[in-house]
């Protein structure tokens, strides 16, 4: 954490020091007591569910150095820390509200640290690009990056309170579920790069449109510095109309970046020194493996990389981080180098050789996609699958949620297309789902509808067989790890 005190904290947040020392050096942040690990600031949000402020004794047991609550009174109500003991080196600062102190605090230390920011949005591919750039800018800086999945209001922030005060370029991943929501992180961040994925139909049922979801997507931009870059994936009609509008209205800089041709309407940035990084001569890894291999092109220059993840849509996230980094002053070898050495996030297309309970029938390939879903990258991952050798290919498919009134017909899509890429049988997991799977019986292939994770976990360990490719992937509240970890089972 940058270098921060008590009452410089207190003073961030328009808070008291309620007891303890106000010289007490602070170290990072958490807003979960398990998370402390020693010298922390524990922020006592109160949820819906719970009382941050019933777990300010726990946070010092843990070696919290103080903690942000909205009433001392709460504090001893709920479990009284040793407040005589805390004045030696524990504090209680006094708020008025402990979620706006996170943010007031969090933006007190971006004026200070990291130097620079590189913001990462869009409608999938934000932790992979996120992973990836942030490899890449280490090859020069001193790097930060928002870990897991640390892209909302509470996460982001806490991010940013626990980052080295030495770092030069932060990595941060942001992501909203409704208007408003990227523009307060925007403005928290400031960012100094808005790097864009791409927009499609995820959250609709917070949203009216595919329009509607880009416009809150475009709200990064509320936050990018004066001559701030903005990177923009030219194969996304809506990313494009994004960067464009944002060029015109400003004059800022837009690089671009995209796999062969531009979407069409693209058009390059004017007087721009280096409009865009290309991937040319895309194909899969040789022999079946995971990965693939592609030629980045950049401002006159070619470099040849193999990227080691599983799905030629990894290309496209490769891609928008090497371009960012490309722009940041890393060469292309550096920046190929860094990817060789890339691993998939756990749940996110992770490949398994997996060897049946006592060898029978030799291995099976299991594709871990279970982090979450929805049905443009459901698509993406029907057809990588598609393309790696399997005597069966089996789907163990789960809802796809927060898509509103159109959910149906979604699923029903998604199951048409799992038979015609040759996927027999197809499991559908979930609610939602039964619409899934009659879509593939219509399509032709065998399917079975299965009303959760632990039916499914059931279901595969009897179906799958030596030679299998299987592939999971489902929304987070669908669970389907539940189903690798019992196909992983059968290693012993």
């Amino acid at each position: 954490m940058v270098s921060l005190d008590v009452a410089e904290a207190a003073r961030a947040a328009g808070g008291w020091v309620a007891a303890g020392d106000p010289l007490t050096p602070l170290d990072g942040a958490a807003i979960d007591s398990r998370a402390v690990r020693g010298g922390e600031l524990f922020f006592a949000l109160a949820g819906s569910r719970t009382d941050g402020h019933r777990f300010v004794a726990d946070a010092f047991a843990r070696g919290a150095a103080a903690a942000a609550v909205e009433s001392v009174e709460r504090v001893r109500a709920a479990a009284p820390p040793d407040l005589e003991a805390g004045r030696a080196g524990r504090a209680l600062i006094e708020v008025g509200s402990t979620y706006s102190a996170l943010h007031a605090i969090a933006a007190s230390v971006r004026r200070r640290a990291p130097r620079q920011l590189a913001a990462v949005t869009g409608s999938v591919g934000k932790t992979t690009t996120k992973e990836l750039l942030a490899a890449m800018l280490a090859t020069r800086y001193r790097v930060a990056r928002t870990p897991g999945n640390f892209n909302n209001l509470y996460g982001f922030p806490l991010a940013l309170l626990n980052i080295p005060d030495d770092t030069e370029w932060m990595v941060a991943e942001l992501g909203m579920s409704s208007a408003g929501e990227l523009r307060e992180l925007a403005l928290l961040a400031r960012p100094d790069v808005a790097l864009f994925t791409v927009v499609r139909a995820v959250h609709l049922q917070f949203f009216a449109s595919l329009r509607d979801i880009a416009e809150a997507k475009a709200e990064l931009l509320a936050g990018l510095v004066p001559d701030g870059l903005v990177v923009a994936n030219a194969g996304d009609p809506e990313v494009t109309r994004i960067a464009l509008r944002h060029a015109a209205a400003t004059g800022g800089r837009v690089l671009w970046y995209g796999i062969g041709a531009a979407t069409p309407g693209f058009r390059a940035t004017p007087g721009a020194k280096l409009n865009g990084v290309w991937a040319r001569d895309v194909r899969p890894e040789p022999g079946g493996g995971a990965g693939s291999r592609f030629r980045i092109e950049a401002g006159g220059a070619s470099q040849e990389v193999r990227l080691p993840l599983h799905g030629l849509y990894n290309v496209e996230n490769c891609l928008a981080a090497a371009a960012c980094a490309y722009a940041l002053g890393v060469p292309l070898a550096d920046i190929a180098a860094a990817v060789l050495q890339a691993r998939p996030a756990p749940r996110r297309g992770v490949v398994h050789r997996v060897e049946r309970r006592g060898g029978a029938g030799g291995p099976f390939t299991l594709i871990d996609d279970s982090y979450n879903s929805n049905p443009d990258a459901l698509r993406q991952a029907l057809e990588s699958a598609a393309k790696l050798p399997g005597a069966r290919r089996i789907a163990v498919l789960g809802d796809m949620l927060e898509l509103g009134a159109e959910a149906p017909s979604f699923h029903r899509e998604a199951g048409e297309r799992a038979a015609r890429l040759g996927f027999a049988p197809v499991a559908g997991v979930g609610e939602l789902a039964g619409e899934l799977a009659a879509g593939a019986r219509s399509a032709g292939a065998p399917a079975v509808w299965l009303a959760g994770a632990a039916e499914a976990a059931e279901w595969a360990d009897k179906e799958v067989r030596g030679g299998d490719l299987v592939l999971v992937k489902g929304s987070r509240g669908v669970g389907l790890e539940a189903v690798v970890a019992r196909l992983l089972g059968e290693t012993g």
